[in-house]
């Protein structure tokens, strides 16, 4: 008997891994502000993050399919779309990957990057390889720099804050938000930013829509914990899925689309998130 359930667990490990790294989940978020312009109210954005190379279907068509089927008016890549550390998956093949993936991307809506950690990892002749790629395809880098979103006379702000592993000499995110506000006054402030553990520092600096990846989902997601596993090795790190709140801001935090140097997941399906924006309370 003992042998028989012995197996039996294995074999439910063995699927519940399988369907943990492989199935690709979509999850969706409405987000209420009091202060979003009227015009942007059912504003849809998809956000990706810490792809590492993956594939989801042949040239990602599932993940390029969950987007399409998603009906967003932006989507956002939140870093680490490669991993120069990944085993059997040369940094050429992962562009190619990329190639694939923007090329699937770019029709469906506007797409926007901003740096992970990963990319500056990469050495500068692969790094410039991959600046180029999204930008031949038509993608918008936001390195430490904004757009203004306009619909019918109504704006909000989209910024893309520099991952800190970037040039040294960048300017800081309080200087790079603080110009925004001083010299845009923006009536709603959305940052993209690959970490996702600063949340307090975004809010004292005036973002209303933080969204962010960085955290694996904290690989095992036992009930009841935000994660097993943090991106500094941390046990139980919070901030790893899911909506989180400090002062005015909101901050989405997406489990990512890969993994980095073999760390498998468990109960944490790679992610595709759609936030939806409300006028609210």
């Amino acid at each position: 008997m003992f042998l028989i359930f012995f197996l039996i667990a294995l074999f439910s490990v063995a699927i519940i891994l399988f369907d943990s790294n492989t199935r690709l989940v979509t999850t969706e978020y409405i987000l209420e502000f009091p202060h979003l312009p009227p015009a942007f109210d059912g504003y849809r954005i998809a956000l990706l993050a810490d792809n590492h190379g993956a594939e989801h279907g042949e040239g990602n068509e599932k993940l390029i399919q969950a987007v399409r089927e998603s009906n967003s008016d932006i989507i956002v890549i939140v870093g680490d779309i490669v991993d120069r550390y990944q085993p059997g998956l040369p940094i050429e093949r992962q562009l190619e990957i990329t190639e694939e993936l923007i090329d699937g991307l770019v029709p469906i809506a506007p797409v926007y990057f901003v740096t992970g950690n990963h990319e500056w990892d990469l050495g500068p002749g692969h790094l410039q390889a991959l600046f180029s790629l999204l930008e031949d395809r038509g993608v918008r880098l936001l390195r430490n720099s904004f757009e203004r979103l306009e619909i019918g006379g109504d704006t909000i702000i989209l910024a893309g804050v520099e991952d800190p592993n970037g040039p040294a000499d960048m300017i800081t995110p309080a200087d790079f938000l603080g110009n925004i506000h001083q010299n845009e006054a923006p009536e709603f402030l959305i940052v993209l930013y690959h970490r996702n553990y600063k949340i307090e520092m975004f809010s004292r600096l005036g973002v209303d829509l933080l969204l962010s990846g960085h955290a694996h989902g904290g690989l095992v997601r036992l009930p009841f914990t935000d994660g097993l596993i943090g991106p500094r090795m941390e046990l139980f790190p919070t901030y790893t899925s899911g909506l989180y709140t400090s002062g005015g801001t909101q901050m989405i935090v997406t489990r990512g689309l890969g993994n980095h140097l073999g760390w498998t997941r468990f109960l944490n399906n790679p992610e595709l998130v759609i936030v939806e924006l409300r006028v609210g309370q």
